[in-house]
């Protein structure tokens, strides 16, 4: 009778014995696994950190390498742009294996996502490609003024997916390499000259070899206008026989850099001269002849 009333005792300390040997032993795996995770935790900071600096010595570096071999600007920002995404993913890469993450899996995982995400953004793949036919063939190139998908401006950077234009008033359009690889890209500024052109209307009557000879007199004075060869000297023609005017053709060539300023100033110049020599502009009117006969 005494050992069945001691048992209850008994079986009481077994037990909590039983369990304070198991939360001793749950805490030594809970702080074994904090100085675990914690060590891991600490090496991919450190080499996220040293990462972080290496990626930007390392494009220094790149940057400079290129400078030093005169490498095209277009080319330089590709380049740059690549290395940079190269190197980013090659540091999450470490970060995760010293996090202590099962690098084969993960790569199994990216290569099972890969081909979904691949589908997914096939267009920037289109993009990538687009960027090395722009670079391969050069239809512009950094600091080209270009017009492409309805904008004009001048293009800025060349990047792996996107071209960086300006605009004239200062507005900054990223137009994917893919479309500019494929579609039509005019470049106003690969060619050393450009032609400009005028048309303008003067009476008919008017003494054309007169108006022709005062054009051509007012734009040799300008030293911006090219006169020479002769195929390039000013050229006043007649465009057409219009329904209340002659309209005459003036055209000039220039360098490409002087095209928007002789366009605009010549343009006044023109009509500043047409005012002074009196040679008249005609508009459009409409002569109305009014019937004063009485009806029967």
């Amino acid at each position: 009778m005494q050992f069945l009333e001691s048992l209850p005792t008994a079986v009481n300390q077994v037990v909590e014995h039983a369990s304070a040997s198991r939360i001793d032993r749950l805490l030594d795996k809970l702080l074994e696994l904090s100085l675990s995770a914690g060590r891991h935790i600490l090496i991919a900071l450190i080499i996220y950190l040293v990462g972080t600096f290496l990626i930007k010595i390392i494009n220094r570096l790149v940057a400079a390498m290129l400078n030093r071999r005169h490498v095209d600007v277009g080319v330089q920002s590709f380049l740059r742009s690549l290395v940079r995404i190269l190197l980013t993913l090659l540091l999450i890469i470490s970060v995760i294996s010293a996090l202590g993450i099962n690098t084969t899996s993960f790569a199994a995982l990216l290569a099972s996502a890969g081909v979904a995400v691949g589908m997914a953004l096939s267009g920037n793949l289109q993009n990538f490609a687009g960027g090395l036919v722009v670079l391969l063939f050069k239809p512009y190139r950094v600091g080209d003024i270009i017009e492409a998908q309805g904008t004009l401006g001048r293009v800025r950077e060349i990047q792996i997916f996107h071209t960086i234009l300006t605009t004239y008033d200062n507005k900054t359009v990223y137009i994917p390499n893919g479309s500019l690889s494929t579609s039509t890209v005019v470049n106003h500024s690969r060619e050393e000259t450009r032609r400009v052109q005028w048309t303008i209307g003067v009476d008919y009557g008017q003494d054309i070899d007169l108006v022709r000879s005062k054009i051509q007199k007012l734009f040799s004075s300008d030293q911006r206008i090219l006169q020479s060869p002769d195929e390039r000297r000013p050229f006043v023609g007649i465009d057409a026989l219009a329904d209340s005017s002659v309209n005459l053709v003036v055209r000039v060539w220039v360098k490409t850099d002087d095209y928007w300023a002789v366009f605009y100033q010549g343009q006044q110049a023109l009509y500043d001269m047409f005012c002074r020599e009196g040679i008249n502009i005609p508009y459009p009117q409409t002569v109305v002849h009014i019937d004063g006969g009485q009806k029967a």
